[in-house]
């Protein structure tokens, strides 16, 4: 039986360093699951458009939209969820996250980034009006916190509070930045470059860390969605009684 097609979702980014990344995360895909059909597709800014992807699909070839966002939301919840009712044979994952191994990228960017234990981290999201999202966001906070002592505070670029820049102020006073006093680090919880990670470098922190791409472990977690989905849909069709 073939694997069914992965729609790998995103969201889109008029950044050409951040449509670059998230090409390179399908490539990852496609590199570690050979023969897979791994199919581009965006919920906005750019082409080609969900929509389209999903009616330009062979019919009788069942898919998986694969959400490459980091949290529910409007997108998730609406246009993908609108997109995999509206194809018989066609179902969504859940998204990237939470995700204990994305933890693992933010640690490895604060790492890069220089960050000790005498540093403060406000932990940056995008921001949903979906409460679930916020949600995952600390959850996600936990995670980090088990890897590091540091101070972590969540806080959002849009829809959620508190927004970055005040996360940033909240812990100045504390965190002066200065050899030995302690910093602000803002850790990218965003997937890629693009208008949120670059507004990050407007709320006065001491370091912004890069985003979670460029990492394999997102290839590894995008195909835990699919594999998660797939068995999933698998159970729910098969016969009641059937063992």
């Amino acid at each position: 039986m073939n694997s069914p097609i992965m729609i790998a979702c995103a969201h889109g980014t008029s950044s050409p360093l951040g449509a670059s990344e998230v090409n390179g995360l399908r490539a990852d895909i496609s590199g570690l699951r050979p023969g897979l059909d791994v199919r581009e597709a965006y919920v906005d800014v750019q082409d080609p458009d969900l929509v389209d992807v999903m009616a330009g699909l062979p019919e009788g070839e069942p898919a998986v939209i694969v959400p490459l966002l980091l949290s529910v939301g409007f997108h998730t919840k609406v246009d993908i969820a609108k997109a995999a009712r509206g194809r018989e044979g066609s179902f969504a994952s859940e998204p990237l996250g939470p995700d204990p191994r994305l933890a693992e990228i933010l640690d490895q960017r604060l790492r890069e980034a220089g960050a000790t234990e005498h540093d403060a981290v406000v932990l940056a999201a995008a921001g949903s009006t979906n409460p679930k999202a916020s949600v995952s966001v600390e959850e996600l906070a936990e995670h980090l916190r088990a890897l590091r002592g540091n101070r972590i505070v969540p806080a959002y670029g849009a829809a959620a509070k508190p927004s970055v820049p005040d996360a940033v102020a909240l812990l100045r006073a504390e965190y002066p930045g200065g050899e030995g006093q302690g910093r602000v680090i803002i850790a990218s919880y965003l997937l890629a470059h693009g208008f949120f990670h670059d507004q990050l470098a407007k709320a006065q922190a001491d370091v912004v860390t890069e985003p979670l791409l460029p990492s394999k472990l997102m290839a590894e977690i995008a195909l835990d969605r699919y594999d998660a989905a797939v068995a999933a849909n698998r159970e729910s069709a098969r016969p009641s009684g059937d063992s």
